[in-house]
């Protein structure tokens, strides 16, 4: 089975073949975005996660708190079940959820997608792990991984997409969660952390893994 970077590696590869002139200017939004450090600001190793209370796809509130009395929880923020490069990783995720859970783990994946009816239909709401909606990007501002998307790529997502974000998240239009994990303990503090604000690259489930096996 190939690992998570080869799939993603292989997305940007078909991407960079049908759409030069659009990777080239991901390339350069990503480049200038490094260049200010996005994101390094999130959450850091050894500080305590922000508390947070959010809706599932049913509109039942989920509690961090809650789930840190259970076992270890790893934190995932996604851009929404339309980024083929979130569908990849959650799908890895997935794979590896009976490994996650064996070491006594809660998986809970958060976007800005609003929960209504047509997020429980969707693939990623079927898998089984907790999936929650930040449609203002409030927790994802916590942890410090909310990100202004530029107006080329939004200028894509709306022409080329077809896709309405502020429809998707209920008015939230330009502020997604830049693709980040982290693996807290049971008392909330972040023990592990992969933040990149290329949103075509992500962590590998087996380094999740890992990070949770040293915590026991």
């Amino acid at each position: 089975m190939r690992t998570l970077k080869e799939q993603t590696d292989a997305k940007i590869a078909a991407g960079r073949k049908a759409k030069p002139d659009f990777m080239k200017g991901v390339d350069t939004i990503i480049d200038k975005a490094k260049a200010f450090k996005d994101g390094e600001n999130a959450a850091k190793i050894g500080g305590k996660a922000p508390s947070f209370e959010l809706p599932d796809p049913e509109g039942n509130l989920v509690a961090l708190t809650s789930l840190l009395d259970r076992g270890p929880v790893v934190v995932t923020f996604y851009r929404g079940d339309w980024c083929p490069y979130c569908n990849l990783q959650l799908r890895a995720l997935q794979a590896r959820l009976d490994d996650i859970h064996a070491l006594g783990a809660t998986l809970i994946a958060i976007s800005p997608q609003v929960p209504d009816g047509s997020l429980t239909k969707n693939e990623i709401t079927e898998m089984e792990f907790i999936v929650l909606s930040d449609q203002d990007a409030k927790v994802a501002e916590q942890f410090g991984v909310a990100w202004e998307v530029p107006e080329f790529l939004m200028e894509h997502m709306r022409v080329d997409r077809n896709l309405d974000l502020e429809t998707i998240n209920n008015g939230n239009r330009n502020i997604l969660p830049i693709p980040a994990t982290f693996v807290l303990d049971t008392n909330g503090v972040v023990k592990w952390s992969y933040v990149n604000v290329d949103y075509r690259t992500r962590s590998e489930p087996n380094e999740i893994i890992d990070a949770l096996k040293k915590l026991n």
